[in-house]
């Protein structure tokens, strides 16, 4: 698998797993749908990208050394910031929207190490879901509203993305 497969792999798992924690927040219907949805897509990416086989290497997508400190900081903040969330702020609830946040900005600073500037369109629009997440916790919206704007929406922004870059439509590789 190249690394640019590895990339929307990665992207794919972290879209799936965004919508099967968050969907169990909505009513039973809803939620089931989703979580079938997300693992089909998922699924259909696995298909893609073992169809394509060894596609020629992108020269952009480096694992390096600024790769692993835009993850090391992604790590740091997020864990920090939900200690925050849950033992000084006592909202669990937002938990689910900072992270939201924090990978979402995390993608800008891949779109730099990368130089993969459309990159910036995901990570705008999921760090406007965790922003808008953490805004619905602090005026205490339900669980199933934070959970969709902060968990459902982001992770299928995810896997849109990864099917999008997958399929040659934009050169966009989340991970």
């Amino acid at each position: 698998m190249t690394r640019e497969q590895t990339g929307w792999l990665t992207g794919g798992a972290f879209g799936l797993a965004f919508v099967e924690v968050n969907a169990g927040a909505l009513p039973s219907p809803v939620g089931s749908s989703l979580r079938v949805l997300a693992v089909a897509a998922f699924l259909g990416l696995v298909a893609v990208l073992r169809r394509r086989g060894r596609a020629a290497e992108s020269s952009g997508v480096r694992f390096g050394r600024r790769y692993w400190l835009v993850v090391g900081l992604e790590a740091v903040v997020g864990a920090a910031g939900i200690v925050v969330v849950n033992a000084v702020l006592h909202a669990p609830q937002a938990a689910v929207a900072w992270i939201a946040l924090v990978v979402g900005v995390h993608f800008f600073g891949l779109a730099v190490v990368w130089r993969r500037p459309q990159l910036h369109w995901l990570a705008a629009a999921m760090t406007a879901c965790g922003a808008a997440g953490l805004a619905l916790a602090g005026y205490g919206a339900s669980a199933a509203a934070i959970a969709t704007t902060a968990g459902v929406v982001p992770g299928a922004l995810l896997l849109g993305s990864v099917w999008w870059g997958a399929n040659g439509k934009a050169d966009a590789r989340p991970s």
